[in-house]
């Protein structure tokens, strides 16, 4: 497997888990404030834990940016994708909005051929809808899952979440991962503060561990994202994604007492099974030897 992509998996995987315990904390925080409320703490506590890596690593350079319009863009996408998420796992267990959610990859590998000019193999593209039709499975088989309110808002907030990766890849062209990070936790913490001003509900001082938690792991799950974008193609690193839906059913068994459904494991498998299938051709093409006329 190659360096670069092999180091860009493991990020993901990483990130993955460490927004798993973030959601979930999401999720117990939602229960007795509005979802733009919430989407301003996530956003505000992540700040402190940022600023004290930046100056730990004498990265205050590194900050400058080069497309402040595109960086709105990003910060418009990111406030309607938490706020959807977060109104979606208010709502319904963690394991059935990440069924929905969890189309992003599909949207991200779709688009980025599209946008990007990325190639995806056809192999690939089977491995990604195969992981999909375990999605599909683990919502629900007639569909329902895709009608209801939090499925709706799943889906949204896959959509803002596909071109927001897209976005990432445009900006590491040119700005650093410190840059990327800071400048949108710290315009999202703005943005989503002005939007929930007016119905602003009063903090209760027993919550505050648990912003706290929900910004250490918001801040190093986003840096892990985005390095993972920026080291590799969307399409290579976006499927291990679906490995969420696994944290999931555990935090909902683990920490809210949801036993999960069948159909939630039947289709957790699929999606175990396609995610393993892309490692395995991503090491075998990487052990291919290069034609003469490349080297």
């Amino acid at each position: 497997m190659r360096p670069v992509n092999l180091k860009a998996i493991g990020l993901m995987l990483i990130g993955v888990f460490v927004f798993s315990l973030m959601d979930a904390g999401l999720k117990r925080l939602s229960t007795g404030y509005p979802a733009i409320e919430v989407t301003t703490l996530r956003a505000a506590a992540s700040l402190p834990f940022l600023l004290v890596w930046i100056a730990w690593t004498r990265s205050w350079r590194r900050l400058s940016v080069h497309s402040p319009a595109l960086y709105l863009v990003r910060v418009a996408l990111g406030v309607t994708m938490l706020v959807t998420f977060v109104y979606s796992v208010s709502v319904q267990p963690l394991s059935d909005s990440y069924a929905v959610f969890m189309s992003a990859p599909l949207m991200v590998a779709a688009l980025s051929r599209v946008v990007l000019g990325e190639r995806v193999p056809g192999r690939r593209w089977l491995a990604i809808a195969l992981g999909l039709v375990g999605v599909i499975i683990a919502l629900k088989p007639r569909g329902a899952g895709f009608v209801s309110p939090g499925g709706l808002a799943a889906a949204a907030s896959a959509v803002c979440y596909a071109l927001s990766v897209l976005s990432i890849r445009v900006l590491g062209r040119t700005d650093s991962n410190y840059a990327m990070v800071f400048w949108y936790v710290l315009v999202l913490a703005l943005a989503s503060a002005g939007l929930a001003a007016h119905g602003w509900q009063p903090v209760a001082t027993a919550h505050w561990p648990l912003i706290a938690f929900i910004g250490a792991t918001g801040a190093l799950g986003q840096f892990l994202f985005t390095a993972a974008f920026r080291l590799a193609p969307p399409s290579a690193v976006a499927p291990f994604e679906y490995t969420a839906l696994v944290w999931g059913l555990a935090l909902d068994f683990g920490v809210f007492g949801i036993v999960p459904l069948p159909r939630v494991l039947v289709g957790g498998a699929v999606v175990i099974a396609a995610g393993v299938y892309l490692i395995w051709d991503e090491h075998r093409v990487a052990a291919e030897p290069l034609p003469a006329a490349a080297r």
